[in-house]
């Protein structure tokens, strides 16, 4: 069947387009001798996940521990929950969690997290390995490089059901790079705040083995992150308009799309679409006015307003579009889509050729 005979909206997965995506990824990574633990907070697939895992990726990074449990129990090895655990619950969670999920780690950020996660390991005759968070630049959790990263390792020292083995870098403000030269000189910021801060640690007697880093800007620019052991990029499997907009992807390599009909023109240059805020999401880059996401094939036409069921389109001629006609829409961003949708429908070279289920939907705990 071909997607376009598809009830609308619907969330379409190019498998094409997301291996090479896929592989692209690893063999950048493999160039400057890094693993890849990609983050699946992107597609909360199972399957996906395990393409990822047999292409070649070392193990997976989880947003919440509400995921890490559902790919656990899928089988999956080896998994970053990348999330501070505060609180009773999670603390059992996750220690029965590592009863049964070989390679598990996770990061403290706090002294009061990292004492209650030690208590929660000793109590189960257990020791986690744990990354300790560092600030990448986006003030969201992390310890700052350097000197501060050290005395916070050196506060949680004696805690003796934790074991320190690195650190986790999220680098997210290179977001806000447009060009390469800017994303370089993120890229290489964030080499020297964690090989810096490691060397660091390692003077003082600290297990540096696992240096955590990278994102799906400077993922794609290994050659400046060499020293890392690994990168944990994401939304690189799809692409969105995070990245098409400023020309380091191109539509093609755009994985993820939303088909969506016409359903009302409100005049010769404007339309509404069946995909809103409930398909979308609300997401912009603030600051601009490249509206909500790109219709492909028209950069010309701009989705200008959303309401939950509807995106209102306007273009600068007359719309090539009548009601009953069909578009594919790249999101702004990929993340939100596959949570919001549930399900998603997997296409190559036009054709539907089966389903992805979001194992992990509503997983935010």
């Amino acid at each position: 069947m071909k997607y376009t005979s598809l009830d609308t909206p619907a969330v379409l997965v190019d498998m094409d387009a997301a291996e090479r995506n896929i592989r692209e990824m690893l063999d950048g990574a493999a160039s400057a001798g890094l693993a890849h633990r990609p983050h699946i907070k992107t597609h909360k697939c199972v399957e996906l996940a395990k393409l990822q895992l047999s292409a070649g990726a070392a193990g997976i990074t989880c947003a919440k521990l509400g995921e890490a449990e559902i790919m656990a129990e899928a089988g999956i090895n080896n998994i970053l929950v990348a999330y501070p655990l505060i609180g009773d619950v999670k603390l059992q969670r996750y220690a029965e969690l590592h009863k049964k999920s070989p390679g598990l780690l996770t990061i403290v950020n706090s002294i009061a997290g990292a004492k209650a996660l030690s208590d929660t390991a000793l109590r189960s005759n257990d020791k986690y390995d744990v990354l300790i968070e560092v600030d990448g630049g986006t003030s969201r959790g992390g310890i700052a490089p350097g000197d501060a990263s050290l005395e916070f390792a050196d506060s949680i020292r004696g805690l003796k059901g934790l074991h320190i083995c690195g650190l986790m870098y999220y680098p997210g403000a290179n977001y806000s790079k447009h060009d390469d030269e800017g994303i370089a000189a993120a890229a290489d910021r964030e080499r020297m705040d964690v090989t810096g801060t490691a060397k660091l640690l390692a003077s003082h007697g600290f297990d540096m083995s696992v240096l955590s880093g990278g994102n799906s800007v400077s993922s794609k620019v290994p050659q400046h992150l060499l020293g890392l052991t690994e990168i944990r990029a994401g939304n690189y499997i799809f692409n969105d308009c995070q990245q098409l907009y400023f020309d380091r992807v191109s539509e093609e390599q755009c994985a993820l799309k939303i088909l969506s009909t016409v359903v009302c023109k409100t005049g010769p240059c404007t339309a509404i679409l069946d995909a809103g805020t409930k398909t979308l999401s609300s997401d912009v880059f603030h600051g601009t006015d490249l509206g909500y996401g790109r219709i492909c094939g028209h950069p010309e036409i701009k989705i200008t307003d959303l309401n939950e069921e509807h995106a209102f389109i306007a273009s600068p001629e007359p719309l090539p579009f009548e009601v009953g006609d069909k578009v594919l829409i790249i999101p702004n961003h990929a993340c939100v889509v596959p949570n919001l949708a549930g399900g998603m429908y997997k296409i190559r070279a036009d054709e539907v050729v089966g389903t992805l289920t979001v194992d992990a939907r509503g997983a935010s705990r």
